[in-house]
């Protein structure tokens, strides 16, 4: 692969590698796939045997905002001055062409830029031979924007966790330590009280941490599905009684089950998860009956090929709820599923739908979310009919 480019203003491309033998296998297939460098999505930067750069192409330039008419033929440590975070020149520090004869290169690190812009580095050193002179120096650049989004990220869960755990912590504290204090001066009324409140500040530290546990198994693609046989109807049915028995009327739920429904294998506590975040959001957000139907459905993967989806039709079990509320407004509707996304302000950490959308993805279904018919918000799962491995 030729590695010398020309910049954007149309300056003549430096020296070609390929003038050069090349000293390893890598090169001559780059040599034969022909790649121009300017349509790598990285940044690349090449210098030959002395240090001169002979490749700088265009997501190079764009990184170190630096033109490639600028940098070519210059030294390397002239063209490209990278410090490490302590403000020490990266160059001196490796030494690329007078160190070590057995290096080959440096693992990614943040480095700075003039201005003190960071990006991550990598380079390689290519020699024609083991402990030989170093032939190139290829520098590979990428820009942290990626890396600080996901840092935020974290910053914002940790930020999210912490004002969650504060407030039931505070209350659980506070009562144990009145009734340490003070115990012979509450009635047992009072006491029941008390520790009934603790207790509910127990399950909902409890369930926080859970989530965070299955954010953490989702976005690893570690999540472990246990598959059992399980009685969706049922399941749905027991998340409205409790609904009931908890003071809800019994006429704001609607269950509706088209039968017969093919047998589903699933993990029936994850799917309990799915059915407690999509019922409770209907019921806390939304307004008037909410409606759960629960019908067949063709299998997620061959529902687009209109052929095989007339032949497994009963290949999958959907669930849709929906409610008579406001609905989800249209601009909302690509961020339902993702971290921190809230219907309202009441309440809630805004991590509900995104364990959802991981727990249904993990059993390969699918779930989307749109207006339902009364005109609120309509989530519909629908799961595949599989079986466990050991069953096959």
């Amino acid at each position: 692969m030729g590695v010398g480019t020309s910049g954007a203003n149309g300056a003549p491309r430096a020296r070609d590698v390929r003038d050069a033998p090349a000293p390893r296998g890598e090169e001559q297939l780059g040599a034969g796939l022909g790649v121009d460098p300017d349509d790598l999505p990285d940044g690349l930067v090449v210098a030959d045997e002395h240090g001169r750069v002979i490749s700088f192409n265009a997501a190079a330039a764009r990184i170190t905002a630096v033109p490639a008419s600028e940098a070519l033929g210059r030294q390397l440590e002239a063209a490209l001055p990278l410090e490490d975070l302590e403000g020490r020149r990266w160059w001196q520090l490796t030494d690329p062409y007078g160190g070590l004869a057995i290096r080959v290169g440096q693992p990614e690190r943040n480095l700075l830029l003039p201005g003190g812009r960071e990006v991550l580095v990598s380079a390689r050193y290519v020699r024609g031979r083991p402990t030989g002179p170093v032939r190139r120096v290829v520098v590979s650049l990428r820009d942290t924007e990626a890396r600080r989004r996901t840092e935020r990220s974290h910053a914002e869960l940790i930020a999210t966790v912490a004002h969650e755990l504060r407030s039931p912590l505070t209350s659980v504290k506070g009562f144990t330590a009145t009734l340490l204090a003070k115990w012979e001066r509450f009635t047992d009324d009072q006491k029941k009280l008390m520790l009934e409140t603790v207790d509910a500040d127990a399950d909902r530290v409890t369930r926080l941490i859970a989530e965070l546990l299955d954010i953490s198994r989702i976005d690893s693609g570690r999540l472990e599905v246990r598959r059992q046989p399980v009685d969706i109807g049922a399941a749905v049915g027991r998340h409205i009684q409790a609904y009931v028995t908890s003071g809800q009327p019994a006429d704001r739920f609607l269950l509706r089950i088209e039968q017969p429904l093919p047998p589903l294998w699933a993990d029936p506590d994850k799917i309990d998860q799915v059915l407690s975040n999509l019922l409770e959001n209907a019921v806390r957000h939304g307004e008037g009956t909410v409606t759960i139907d629960i019908t067949p459905s063709a299998s997620p993967r061959e529902r687009e090929d209109e052929a095989t989806a007339a032949t497994a039709a009963h290949a999958a079990t959907s669930v849709t709820v929906s409610d008579e509320g406001t609905g989800i407004p249209e601009e909302s509707m690509n961020r339902v599923f993702t971290r921190f996304w809230r219907g309202s302000k009441r309440g809630g950490t805004g991590l509900g739908l995104y364990i959802v959308k991981g727990i249904v993805e993990a059993h390969g279904g699918t779930i989307t979310v749109g207006r339902a018919p009364g005109g609120g918000a309509e989530f519909r799962f629908t799961l595949p009919v599989s079986t466990p491995a050991y069953l096959l």
